[in-house]
């Protein structure tokens, strides 16, 4: 977990010069070798002094200017999911798994931008409706399914 100093200095510089230290040009390329990784071991990752919203702020911004917030939406939902379910979907949803689902797709929902807040509410309502195999567990923001459920813009 980040500490205090998370939120000292330059945020941002500090950002990209631990991916780059790491061998990556942008936190995309880095948070991409790191499929279905939650984004708080991510940050951890990068150092003590970097906080996971920190590192979602600054995939956002790069998916918005390369125009792939969708596909960000996406990752950050494997994400939350192999956090929130890492076992993959539940068989049955009774309350205990129940619950785990909801926290799971509550705290996508919270990061999800608002230009897809909609989008969004109406996945989270099919996935709830017709659940996914049980044991599904998408390794990555091009899963098949959620592709289906949230096709990239332009799609």
């Amino acid at each position: 977990m980040s500490g205090g100093g998370a939120w000292q200095g330059n945020i941002k510089a500090r950002l990209y010069e631990r991916v780059r230290e790491r061998g990556f040009d942008s936190l995309t390329a880095f948070a991409e070798a790191h499929p279905a990784v939650p984004l708080h071991i991510l940050a951890d990752e990068l150092g003590n002094d970097v906080a996971a919203v920190q590192l979602l702020s600054g995939l956002l911004y790069e998916a918005e200017l390369n125009q792939k917030v969708t596909r960000f939406v996406r990752d950050v939902l494997v994400r939350e999911l192999a956090e929130g379910l890492p076992n993959g979907w539940p068989s049955i949803l009774n309350d205990s798994s129940r619950f785990e689902v909801a926290m799971a797709l509550g705290r996508w929902s919270a990061y999800t931008p608002e230009t897809h807040e909609e989008r969004v509410r109406q996945v989270r309502d099919m996935l709830l409706a017709s659940p996914p195999p049980a044991g599904w567990r998408p390794l990555g923001p091009d899963d098949e399914l959620l592709r289906t459920l949230l096709p990239d813009e332009g799609a």
